[in-house]
């Protein structure tokens, strides 16, 4: 399911953005722990793989559209949500934008704060209502 695909994905970006670069090992771990088949597996390499190689594009974009304070404030967790699903925004073109945004309130709301999800949301609908 490609809804836990993306949650690997998350974690994956979300270490990163850590300071931690992930062994080929720690990464198949992640997708052990969702149980992701081929196709998903496929799914959220492609995902990570995007957001990498567009990172600082897709950071600049969602520093552009947070306006009330400056990027390092974003929170974490909230920052790796919003790179992958701008990854799928702008990237995947098979995917409508509302539902990566859909999605990544979703992570939101099941790995971040209890304003996140709103927060996400609003952020990526404002980018892609532009």
């Amino acid at each position: 399911m490609r809804s836990t695909a993306r949650e690997a994905a998350f974690q994956t970006v979300f270490a990163r953005l850590l300071g931690g670069d992930l062994t080929e090992a720690e990464r198949a771990k992640i997708y052990r722990q969702h149980k992701l088949g081929e196709e998903d597996k496929a799914f959220a390499e492609r995902l990570v793989s995007v957001t990498e190689e567009h990172f600082e594009q897709l950071s600049a974009t969602i520093s552009a559209a947070v306006t009330r304070f400056a990027d390092y404030r974003i929170y974490t967790a909230d920052k790796a949500i919003m790179l992958i699903a701008l990854a799928e925004i702008l990237y995947f073109g098979d995917i409508p934008p509302v539902v990566s945004v859909s999605e990544a309130a979703s992570i939101a709301r099941k790995y971040s704060t209890e304003r996140s999800a709103d927060f996400v949301n609003g952020v990526l609908g404002g980018i892609i209502n532009k």
